[in-house]
């Protein structure tokens, strides 16, 4: 009996000085810490009074579970307990969405830079899912590297253009968001604003920089570099005749470009100006009355056109073809032939060079005399 009466007295000792159970409460965010992580779900002790549980899908889209240990400490909100399983259920994404919502509203006063990945797009932007909170990064905000830059405002296009920039991260700053979490904006302009202004103040015509294609258009390339944007025209893209800009970039490929024109914020650049010019290339090599091959790249009705160096198009024209008359000069030469023809005016300053077939041949004796000494009329190419 009286050990009974001193088992009784240890007992009451003991539940008195036991920590309080105290049951937590629907919505209640907890703090507990990891007693194992399994198939994607996390085991939680609370205060060594509970078990509870996180299944998969509260885990949210923020948390990496590989940075995940047993022991470790985290924040749970309290959904419920399942009385089958003698568990809590418990939501680490939702005690994350308080947390992110109040450091989003922090980071709106402080202009603070964060990192944010989309996870979707539509025809006005991107959005963006941080544990269940929706945000948003419209068009307007993006930096001219992600911008879309595309021919005619195609809305496919354009909706291809963002899709591809899902998952990529981006710094941005927060420019609004409610107490609610329901309306939150983000800016990637916003968080390169003081960068760009830097870069701007500091950039110089003639100054040569790398960038990234950021569009291609019928009209040129454009350029993004330190979170400035210029333009290629097609004119500056190459010193021979471009039709198409595409041929010669890809969007995000990196380029070295010179800076021809700054007008406020326009950007004039060129890739042309950065390679020698091919006039100035032809004439170290030539001059006038020397023979040059080359093959014929195309004829037309007044003359055949030689391929020269850089782009280079010289015109042998009809009447430089042949001493006799030419009725069609593919009785004479033919595209992809190569010829030898003599330099019978040459401009580089000017972009111009005429070429003779015949001046290489010896006229025949029994041509009158006044066709042997009249004057050569050549026309001259241009180069495109």
């Amino acid at each position: 009996m009286v050990a009974k009466k001193q088992d009784l007295t240890l007992f009451e000792e003991l539940f008195a000085a036991s920590p309080e159970i105290k049951y937590p409460k629907q919505g209640e965010v907890i703090s507990g810490s990891i007693i194992k992580i399994e198939k994607k779900n996390i085991l939680v002790n609370v205060n060594n009074q509970f078990t509870g549980l996180v299944v998969a899908k509260e885990v949210g889209n923020t948390i990496d579970l590989n940075d995940l240990q047993a022991g470790q400490g985290i924040e749970v909100m309290v959904l419920g307990d399942s009385v089958e399983r003698g568990l809590l259920i418990l939501s680490l994404k939702r005690a994350n969405q308080i947390k992110n919502l109040s450091n989003l509203t922090k980071y709106n006063t402080s202009n603070e830079i964060i990192t944010v990945r989309p996870t979707e797009a539509n025809k006005w932007g991107l959005l963006v899912d941080i544990d269940g909170l929706k945000g948003f990064i419209p068009v307007s905000q993006l930096t001219p590297l992600h911008y879309p830059r595309v021919e005619g405002a195609d809305p496919e296009k354009i909706l291809a253009h963002l899709d591809s920039l899902v998952g990529i991260p981006f710094k941005v700053r927060v420019i609004n968001v409610d107490e609610a979490g329901k309306k939150i904006i983000f800016s990637e302009k916003a968080a390169i604003e003081e960068n760009r202004g830097e870069a701007l103040k500091n950039l110089k015509e003639g100054d040569i920089v790398e960038g990234t294609i950021s569009g291609i258009l019928s009209y040129g390339l454009f350029v993004t570099f330190d979170g400035l944007e210029g333009l290629v025209h097609v004119s500056e893209i190459d010193w021979g005749h471009v039709t198409d800009p595409s041929k010669f970039a890809k969007v995000w490929m990196k380029v070295k470009v010179k800076v021809i024109g700054l007008d406020s914020e326009k950007i004039s650049l060129s890739i042309k100006r950065l390679k020698e010019n091919p006039w100035d290339v032809l004439a170290k090599k030539f001059k006038l009355n020397d023979s040059i091959t080359a093959p014929i790249s195309r004829i037309s009705k007044f003359g055949a056109f030689m391929d020269l160096e850089g782009w280079i198009q010289g015109l042998i024209h009809l009447s430089e073809i042949s001493h006799g008359v030419v009725k069609d000069i593919r009785d004479h030469i033919k595209v992809g032939e190569e010829v030898t023809a003599k330099i019978i005016n040459f401009e580089p300053e000017k972009k111009r060079i005429g070429l003779s077939l015949k001046a290489l041949q010896e006229a025949p004796a029994d041509m009158p005399k006044a066709e042997e000494t009249s004057e050569v009329k050549s026309e001259e190419a241009k180069a495109e």
